[in-house]
């Protein structure tokens, strides 16, 4: 069999994997802030490759600079390229350290391309007898295809390839690899910016090609060509087209100082490797690298397990002390997920079942009940609620390890036991994905012993991290943000989903129906001004009809066509009667599907309640995220989206419903963490903030009169100035000049010293610690205050400067809710908790207990945290959550 050589483009490569990862570049920064899309795009492409051929040589060619034996002949070669983005640049040294890490080599030479590299190993691989395989994302190498070199030209991202052989180029093109050269020659290449003669495109190339085989034997035979435009600028631009054929000529004589036997291919170097994804963080690699038994244990080794039925439940008593318990719930709504199965051990026997009706018996439900006994899970709220299903009371959690994760670093928040696990580089259990499989695929395994062991090493990642994470959160100083906010949190939150809100599904019904009705009514205004029917929901249509049919002025154009944007449609809004319709009308059509349908979908039939799930562990600034369905984002500002909450109605006749609200809680913060003694003083003298710091940075009278649009600026540089606001943002937002913009800024932080020194402080603190803390040590970590980029680094300092505030505002509430439900129970009310709306919390109780409520939350809510201006807490009730009042 040949020996094989592989040859790999690595300057277009890197650029293809970056660009193809661009979307999703914020998940790809290190510890260090260092971007790493391209090279973790680059070790897919390698990956995919290593895969399917097995190479004796490889190399990766790069480019020595911009400076070659090119540019020197032809001073626009490869000229207005876009400069490179920083983000990518500061990867290439890495992309190298990687190459060698995998056993390849790397080359560059001074004056030449990385083209001219490659095409040189590749001759000489033909002569040595090799079979070869160049990987580029330049179609530019298809030149290079022989009968023993293929071309694999990325298609799509970096695993999708084209394979040019000399058959392919002749089915594609027509013409042989080399005679690529000669159309290149002639249709020029806007890449590399050599023009190509005059109004020849690819398809009178090619033609001219087939016809005569090469630009040389073209020009020998020109008079041949009847008279026409085309032979014109052929004569003209003879010159230009035998240039543009060595420009387009990739070299197989560069004077390279190396040859194939100095490019063995060694194999992956796995200690550098290691070493590396750890540096990158390249958790995802790490997990399926083939280590040795000291440094990962084999995830598909068997643990030892009982199997636990109904005739062996006496095994249970022989568990001591604390216990790891898992309960498996495949779907993500574990409000009516199935049961899949569950584990259970104390460290040193593991029992396991797919039977989870055994949880109901003794001594199981015993100890899963008993406060005497700890238990250490994974994601606290979904077991509890899961345990209820089957009549369980869940008590005394000691360990969450998906809580205590999320704590140490936000980032981690997987629903995947076994991804949270490798982030704190525990490889001893698989992931979901793994064991699983995923997408349409995805299914528990029908293999006892495949399913057990994933459930046993479940069990034991919990029992194994418990330790270390407890230590870190102690190194943090977190344990007490854990221990007496997040865990107790949980417990109330669990409690809220199971009881659940009720909603009345014929209100909402009804509302749908009125709501169609205006739709029809809004169909019809729609395709009356533009005088004939058409899809409003196509982008295309709808652009046709306003650009092209009622000639309103082009904003903005994509790739695909006219933008129709809501942005783009609000600035049109003023110049046609339709604009101002067709935005209702996506109003009215996404109250219609998202919370007329939607909700309509998820009322559960059992008590006509809703089921929200509030996500703990999702942002990073510690706040609650409600889904299935997202109750916090009814839109509530629309005057329709307010009468959804009409269907909203408490449980039991001669209840009702009670909210209480923080007031401008996050500005309360600010003068708290701030210290700044003008906003101290405002909030302590009961000022209308908003009013206060319109006077002060329009330097006005103290008594002077504040009218609305004075305040709705002054709002605006209240809230916008902690989020690190630019006076072109400010002047967007509330429309005034830059210069105006720039001098309410500058006036605000004369008369706010204390929030200017907070703002610098904190970024300073940002720099040297690489995250920021709220008042109860929840952390938030900024890989990008280091960035190079501007934007990257200037987008972490304003992180850095707001979510103290937003973290620590909810903090308050968390710390609200966990003693208003002992509150509630201390004094045996029947009122319950059951929605938290942002900085709102929504009850429901008998009408006899609204009194009670009235006096009991807004003090508790007050007092939450000690904080060195008042809270201000506003209280409503009504019959239903629309009639609050």
């Amino acid at each position: 069999m040949a020996k094989q050589l592989l040859l790999i483009d690595g300057n277009s490569i890197v650029f293809r994997a970056f660009f193809a990862m661009h979307n999703q570049i914020d998940k790809f920064t290190n510890k260090d802030g260092l971007h790493t899309a391209a090279i973790y795009g680059f070790k897919l492409m390698l990956d995919h490759v290593l895969d399917q051929f097995h190479p004796d040589a490889a190399l990766v060619a790069f480019d020595a600079g911009k400076v070659t034996f090119r540019t020197k002949m032809y001073d626009d070669y490869k000229g207005g390229r876009n400069k490179t983005p920083d983000e990518l640049t500061e990867q290439f040294p890495y992309v190298r350290e990687l190459v060698e890490a995998c056993g390849l080599h790397s080359y560059e030479l001074k004056n030449y391309e990385a083209d001219d590299i490659i095409g040189t190993l590749a001759k000489e691989g033909d002569e040595a007898g090799y079979e070869t395989l160049i990987v580029t994302g330049d179609r530019d190498l298809t030149q290079l295809a022989s009968d023993h070199t293929t071309v694999a030209v990325t298609h799509k991202g970096v695993t999708d390839t084209e394979h040019y052989t000399p058959a392919h180029v002749e089915e594609k093109l027509g013409i042989t690899p080399r005679q690529i050269i000669d159309m290149k020659a002639l249709m020029g290449d806007s890449s590399d910016n050599y023009p190509g003669v005059t109004k020849i495109g690819e398809k009178t190339a090619i033609k001219l090609v087939k016809q005569f085989g090469s630009v040389e034997n073209l020009y020998d035979h020109i008079d041949e060509l009847k008279k026409s435009k085309m032979k014109e600028h052929l004569v003209e631009d003879e010159a230009i087209a035998r240039e543009c054929k060595t420009l387009a000529t990739i070299l197989q004589d560069a004077p390279l100082e190396i040859g194939l036997d100095d490019i063995t291919y060694r194999g992956e170097q796995t200690e550098e490797l290691v070493a590396f994804y750890q540096q990158m963080g390249f958790k995802s690699f790490l997990a399926k690298m083939d280590l040795a038994p000291e440094e990962k244990a084999d995830k598909s080794a068997p643990v030892e397990y009982t199997e636990l039925t109904a005739d062996n439940l006496a095994a249970v008593d022989q568990l001591e002390g604390e216990l790891n318990f898992y309960l498996e719930m495949p779907d993500a709504n574990y409000h009516t997920s199935p049961f899949a199965g569950f584990v259970i051990g104390d460290g040193k026997t593991w029992l396991v079942s797919r039977d989870a009706e055994l949880l109901k018996q003794d001594p199981l439900k015993k100890l899963l009940e008993s406060p005497a006994v700890a238990k250490n899970v994974f994601n606290a709220k979904a077991q509890i609620v899961g345990l209820h299903r089957l009549g369980i009371d869940l008590r005394n959690v000691d360990f969450d390890l998906l809580l205590a994760s999320y704590l140490l670093n936000t980032n981690d928040n997987s629903n995947d036991l076994g991804q949270v696990a490798l982030e704190h580089d525990y490889h001893e259990v698989a992931t979901d994905e793994e064991v699983y499989g995923k997408g349409a695929k995805r299914a528990i395994p029908a293999d006892d012993q495949v399913f057990y062991t994933h459930l046993a090493q479940k069990a034991r990642a919990i029992d194994d991290l418990r330790a270390p994470l407890f230590k870190k959160l102690d190194d943090n100083q977190q344990t007490p943000l854990y221990t007496d906010i997040e865990v107790p949190l949980t417990r109330v939150l669990a409690a809220m989903e199971i009881t659940g809100i009720k909603v009345n599904a014929q209100t909402l019904k009804d509302m749908g129906s009125k709501l169609t009705e205006r739709l029809a009514d809004i169909e019809s205004q729609i395709y009356a001004a533009a005088g004939e029917e058409f899809n409003i929901n196509s982008t295309k249509q709808l652009g046709h009809i306003l650009f092209e049919k009622l000639k309103l002025p082009v904003i903005k154009k994509t790739k695909t066509g006219y933008s129709t944007a809501v942005d783009v449609l609000e600035k049109l809004a003023d110049q046609a009667p339709i604009v101002e319709d067709i935005l209702q009308y996506r109003q009215i059509a996404k109250l219609q599907s998202t919370y007329i349908t939607g909700l309509l979908k998820v009322i559960h039939s059992s008590d006509q309640k809703i089921h929200t799930r509030y996500l703990q562990t999702l942002t990073q600034t510690g706040r609650l995220s409600s889904v299935d369905p997202n109750l916090q984002n009814i839109p509530v500002r629309l005057p329709e989206g307010r009468l959804i909450r009409k269907a909203f109605v408490p449980s039991h006749a001669g209840w009702q419903i009670f909210s209480s609200d923080y007031s401008q809680v996050e500005l309360r913060v600010l003068a708290h963490i701030t210290g700044d003694k003008n906003l101290q003083e405002d909030f302590k003298n009961g000022e209308d903030i908003h009013a206060s710091t319109a006077r002060r940075i329009f330097h006005l009278p103290a008594d002077a009169e504040i009218d609305r649009n004075m305040r709705r600026r002054a709002k605006a540089v209240n809230f916008g100035i902690v989020y690190g606001i630019s006076d072109y943002g400010l002047a967007q937002r509330i429309h005034v000049s830059r210069a105006q913009a720039h001098e309410f800024i500058q006036n605000y932080f004369k008369e706010f010293p204390g929030v200017k020194k907070y703002i610098d402080d904190t970024i300073a603190f940002a720099r040297e610690h690489g995250y920021v803390e709220t008042i109860t040590h929840r952390r938030r970590y900024l890989p990008d205050i280091h960035a190079k980029s501007f934007s990257r680094r200037s987008f972490a300092e304003r992180t850095a400067m707001n979510t103290p505030i937003q973290g620590s505002a909810a903090d308050i509430i968390k710390i609200a809710m966990i003693r208003m439900k002992e509150e509630i129970k201390q004094r045996q009310l029947q009122a319950r908790m059951l929605l938290q709306i942002h900085d709102e919390l929504v009850f429901e109780a008998p009408a006899e207990e609204i009194p009670v409520l009235q006096k009991l939350v807004p003090q508790v809510m007050d007092s939450a945290v000690q904080l060195n201006v008042p809270l201000k807490v506003e209280s409503k009730v009504g019959d239903t959550w629309y009639d609050l009042k």
